[in-house]
């Protein structure tokens, strides 16, 4: 029932979890941003040298890929990745080649032929202050969602044109989309259209549109494009967006015709990386629908492109194929796929990291290929790839893969017949869930947290944009406003503080109180103890008096005065070395058998390999149990029984000590004994119980006792005691 509760909690935290995160993609998207995560878009404008004019109609091509223009303002933008070369050519100047470096704004100027240098043409913006403001926004993108939208709104206030406000619109609506804010997203490119009208930013819109699940909304954007204003490339990314929402409205038939003519388009004009895509998109189309021989072969195609192109896109192909095998139960293909990605993998892994959230790590790809060897029945070679998943899962921090690896790799024991170690695979499992549970919970409330600052920072920008359709006067009290604003948030800001430095201080104050109950209780069990050992050594002399043994009583006297001083020395200790606990449990045991020597022997032993000095034991912790074994369990053997102390070595940092008798047992001696009797050595244990729990609480689990019979299970004779201690070193 446990694990079933544990289960159900867990589910509806990643429900939760997915909610809060936003919109999330399936297996479209997520290929399609890993692929695009590469791509940026370049700003940049041409003009003379000289003259500072601006140069229209230039043509500006990616080798192998995207193309535009410049408008009548010498502007352009192309999408690039970093190492693309970039051909500017025009029929007023000779052709002008240069190698993408990074997506900043980049001005292009045009010398006389005489003096034509292609390093000297290329320079970054550096006189315009709305422009860096962009640029520095584009930078942060990745790395910070809230610096990077207020290096935005600081641009909008800067914008001097509807174009720059367009601008300025569109990158915020970028970010929202990098960071799965589809929604806001809509609405910034809406805002950026209203201002000028742009075919990259309608494109950009029906994406968003469909990631926000807004299909039919996302097809009518992109059917009313005027495709003769398109570039090719751009032309190919409007039948590939058309494809993808038709995939994901289920419409297979009329996706694989909007990728097929996509593919067309790319084909003819050389679109390398597009081709790839587009025939992997079609194989998918064909497999979703059904037919599987065409994915097949659509599969094939993909998977020889990508591998031609660069091993990151061959990754991914590979693992999609295999994914693709899989649900088709082609398992020995999956196989061979997937151990070509991993030895992919593992060199892209020594120039960079992959992201556990990736589907292309190590520890993924060897579950799956367990997961197929266990489909296949091959236990005996589906283990290997399970328990390296595990390794490789914990040791990068990936808890969803050790959770399935282990649930996965207590099935196949499960199988195979070894239900010990399925069993010990599966409470591993059951930590897996419960560390992932913690993680999510963590996760929602960060999400949650991102989202609110983000959709503050978005009230924000829509109130700017509001405020520059308002007279001067307007804006400038509306400027006060803000201040006004500001100072309310921050005095709220730092009311906050104070309450959450006041609660610090009650924190510390309560737990400085606890402290102090701890100690003041410790001190009383001590108390208590102290004059229950003096109680029960005074009867042992008293007894000797009794027997008229002067001498005997004498001797038992003097050793007796030895180990009160020492036991009085330690009672206002915690804890005390543990060489003087063996020193005291040594002249205590010699006490007990000076009055009961003909009741049984006993023996002391510490482990060569143990440093006494370097462990610490709590005062009198060991006596009370071996006062119990000779009073309520030894004395009353019909033989002469063995009383046994050992110090063993357990671990690096902890050791054993075992103290067991061959008496008569607990049950058999609380049988014997009267109420009174019963009451008192419930009392002692009692106390010892308390002193253990409040050590434990403030020195962090230091002891641990565990008490049994010696010889479980005997139903006839003595069946002794045994109490194992077991303490930490600090």
């Amino acid at each position: 029932m446990k694990h079933i509760k544990l289960y159900i909690s867990y589910i509806l935290f990643i429900i939760c979890s997915c909610t809060l995160y936003g919109q999330q993609s399936d297996a479209i998207e997520t290929e399609g941003q890993i692929k695009n995560e590469a791509f940026f878009y370049i700003r940049g404008l041409v003009k003379e040298e000289e003259s500072s004019e601006a140069i229209k109609d230039v043509n500006v091509e990616i080798n192998g890929g995207a193309y535009t223009s410049s408008n009548g303002a010498g502007e352009f933008r192309v999408r690039a990745k970093i190492g693309d070369e970039l051909i500017i050519s025009h029929k007023d100047f000779e052709t002008i080649y240069y190698t993408v470096k990074s997506d900043e704004r980049i001005t292009v100027n045009v010398l006389p032929k005489t003096s034509y240098s292609s390093s000297k043409l290329f320079k970054r913006t550096q006189n315009n202050s709305f422009n860096n403001l962009i640029d520095s926004a584009l930078v942060y993108k990745k790395k910070s969602a809230n610096k990077s939208i207020q290096f935005v709104t600081e641009s909008i206030k800067k914008s001097e044109s509807v174009k720059q406000n367009a601008e300025a619109f569109e990158v915020l609506a970028d970010i929202y989309m990098h960071w799965k804010q589809y929604d806001l997203a809509v609405s910034n490119y809406r805002i950026s259209l209203n201002s000028y009208n742009s075919n990259e930013v309608k494109l950009k819109l029906g994406e968003a549109y469909m990631l926000n699940s807004n299909y039919q909304e996302s097809v009518s954007v992109l059917e009313e494009l005027n495709q003769k204003e398109l570039s090719n490339y751009q032309l190919v990314e409007l039948n590939e967006g058309l494809g993808d929402v038709f995939y994901k409205m289920k419409d297979y038939t009329k996706s694989v015709a909007s990728y097929n003519k996509g593919l067309s388009i790319a084909q003819k004009h050389l679109i390398a990386p597009k081709v790839t895509d587009l025939n992997s998109k079609i194989a998918q189309s064909f497999d979703a629908s059904g037919s599987t021989d065409k994915a097949k072969k659509y599969y094939s195609n993909s998977l020889d492109l990508a591998t031609q192109e660069n091993k990151t896109r061959a990754i991914k192909e590979k693992v999609k194929v295999a994914d693709f095998n899989n649900s088709n139960r082609n398992f020995d293909d999956e196989i061979r796929l997937r151990q070509e990605a991993i030895l992919d993998i593992k060199d892209i892994e020594k120039d960079s990291i992959i992201d556990i959230e990736s589907s292309y790590t190590i520890q993924k790809q060897n579950y799956k290929i367990g997961n197929a060897l266990y489909m296949q029945k091959n236990y005996a070679e589906a283990i290997p790839y399970l328990e390296k998943s595990i390794v490789e899962a914990g040791e990068r921090e990936d808890l969803v893969v050790e959770k399935d690896a282990n649930r996965k790799l207590s099935e196949v024991f499960e199988e195979s017949g070894d239900y010990e170690s399925a069993r010990k695979t599966y409470d591993e499992y059951i930590k897996s869930v419960e560390a992932l549970f913690v993680k999510k919970e963590q996760q929602i409330t960060q999400a949650a947290r991102f989202n609110k600052s983000i959709a503050e920072k978005q009230n924000r920008i829509t109130s700017l944009e509001s405020d520059r359709e308002l007279s001067e006067s307007r804006y400038q009290l509306n400027q006060e406003q803000n201040k006004s604003q500001k100072i309310i948030i921050y005095s709220l800001i730092g009311g906050l503080l104070l309450l959450l430095f006041a609660a610090y201080l009650m924190y510390k104050y309560i737990k400085q109180q606890r402290l102090a109950n701890n100690l003041l209780a410790l001190k009383s069990l001590r108390s208590q103890m102290n004059p229950h050992f003096i109680f029960n050594a005074l009867n042992s002399v008293n007894s000797f008096i009794a027997t008229n043994d002067e001498r005997t009583a004498n001797k038992y006297l003097s050793d007796f005065s030895k180990l009160m001083r020492a036991v009085l020395e330690n009672s206002e200790q915690d804890f005390i070395p543990l060489a003087k606990e063996v020193e005291l449990l040594q002249l205590y045991t010699k006490l007990e058998h000076f009055r009961f020597q003909d009741k049984f022997d006993y023996n002391i032993t510490v482990d060569e390999a143990i440093n006494v000095e370097d462990y610490q034991i709590p005062p009198m912790l060991l006596q009370p149990y071996i006062e119990n074994a000779v009073w309520h369990g030894l004395r009353y053997k019909e033989e002469k029984g063995q009383l046994d102390i050992s110090i063993t070595k357990k671990s690096k940092d902890e050791i054993t000590i075992t103290i067991t008798d061959n008496g008569i047992g607990r049950e058999k001696s609380k049988s014997l004994k009267t109420e009174n009797q019963q009451k008192q050595n419930s009392k002692g244990m009692g106390n010892i119980k308390k002193r253990v729990a409040i050590l434990n609480e403030m020195y962090k689990d230091k002891v641990d006792v565990f008490i049994d019979e010696l010889y479980k299970g005997q139903t006839e004779g003595d069946i002794g005691t045994k109490v194992v201690v077991t303490l930490k070193r600090d």
